[in-house]
Order: C-alpha cells, then structure tokens, then sequence
C-alpha cells in the first residue's frame, strides 16, 4: 500500500499540533496514523521559556494534521485505549463501551453511550459536548 506523504497530501495545507511528545513517541503514532491513510508531519516545537538549555526536558516533536483529521485520530486512539483496557483488564467492563464509536459517533464521558450527538448532547444522558 502507498502510504500518503507530507510533501504529497499537506503541501500547502494549514496544518494544527494534535500532539507533542518524545521523538520516538511522536514516530510510532506517526507510523501508526499512515497505516490509516492519515497523513502528519513531524516538526520541531515552538520555543518554551523553560528551554534554554539545561532544564532537562527532553528533545521532543509535535505531530502535525489537517484539522479535518483530528477527530478521526481521536477516534483512533480512543478505540486503542479501548482495546487496551479490555485486554489488560483493569477496568469493570460496565465502564469501558461495548463497541468503539464510528464515524461521527462519540463515546460519552459520563455515561459511556456510544452514538452520534444530538445538538451537541449525548443522546442517552444529555451531557452537553459541544
């Protein structure tokens, strides 16, 4: 499968930080987001007043997107964790939904309902999330 490429699919795009993290961090969430056809690109941060050398913070990245992706990745990573819950089973299984949310779908955070907003409410309890 040919994998989308920064200079192909964001060239010239307004791109958003989605996240920073440590650059080997910021690789594998890189890796994982083209095995999903999302494009990103990686680059340096902007200046914080704590780096100016000697602060022991370590190198890190951000993780460029088109905005247009950002609730897809967040969907992604939240099915992740999902998964990984389930599997190290840390957490009652009332408390983590029964199935990750597709697209436009959200997984409430007050009473798990897994389902598309309505006006901007979850549809079971009502909790507003817009």
């Amino acid at each position: 499968m040919d994998r989308p490429t920064a200079d192909a699919a964001l060239a010239g795009l307004e791109l958003i930080p989605f996240a920073e993290s440590a650059v080997a961090q910021a690789k594998e969430m890189e890796r994982r987001l083209l095995d999903h056809d999302i494009p990103v690109m990686l680059a340096k941060p902007p200046s914080k007043a704590c780096c100016g050398g000697g602060c022991g913070c370590g190198a890190k990245v951000q993780l460029l997107v088109r905005e247009a992706d950002a609730q897809k990745i967040s969907q992604l990573l939240q099915a992740d964790w999902i998964e990984a819950v389930r599997r190290e089973g840390t957490v009652a299984e009332g408390l983590v939904p029964l199935r990750t949310p597709q697209e436009n779908e959200v997984i409430c955070p007050a009473c798990q309902f897994v389902g598309v907003l309505v006006d901007g409410s979850c549809q079971d309890c009502g909790l507003v999330l817009e």
